[in-house]
């Protein structure tokens, strides 16, 4: 199979990648991008590891193709906090609610978070258990998994009236 050349912009960078047809966008973040934050899981949209922003929605990275992913927006769990200094509060909550403990899924699950709160920047907790409903966890029970968005709705709104 001959290789196609695709551009991709991630976490606002561009990139130029010979990959073939049927490779996946997961495959190309970690194996050409090098960015390993998003996790392959199950790779078949079941589990949300992959998880990641493609024009500001969180979609799953193992079921798209990478060159359906031209001329989008991708946003990966290291795009959230680019300089590497601070974390963004959706991951600053999961730290301090101790939302992470294997660590597997938290970057899908961060996404998912983040794509709500873009959304709907003060959900109930049935609007973030429905959000995260995608992901799945087996270590942490989500009770911490759905404090931590709660935090971090809390933080970023109190942000937003102050700026």
């Amino acid at each position: 199979m001959s290789k196609v050349n695709v551009i991709l912009k991630v976490n606002g960078d561009l990139y130029e990648v010979a990959v073939n047809p049927s490779k996946t966008l997961v495959e190309v973040l970690r194996e050409d991008l090098q960015l390993m934050g998003t996790k392959i899981g199950c790779q078949t949209g079941d589990c949300g590891a992959c998880s990641v922003l493609i024009n500001g929605k969180s979609a799953c990275s193992c079921l798209t193709l990478a060159i359906e992913s031209q001329n989008k927006e991708i946003t990966t769990i290291e795009g959230l906090a680019p300089s590497g200094e601070e974390l963004h509060p959706i991951q600053e909550a999961f730290v301090k609610e101790g939302a992470i403990q294997c660590g597997y899924c938290t970057p899908g699950m961060i996404m998912s978070a983040k794509h709500l709160l873009d959304k709907n920047p003060t959900p109930s907790e049935l609007q973030i258990r429905q959000a995260i409903s995608g992901n799945l966890c087996r270590c942490t029970g989500y009770a911490r998994i759905v404090k931590a968005i709660q935090v971090a709705s809390e933080k970023m709104n109190k942000s937003a009236k102050e700026s």
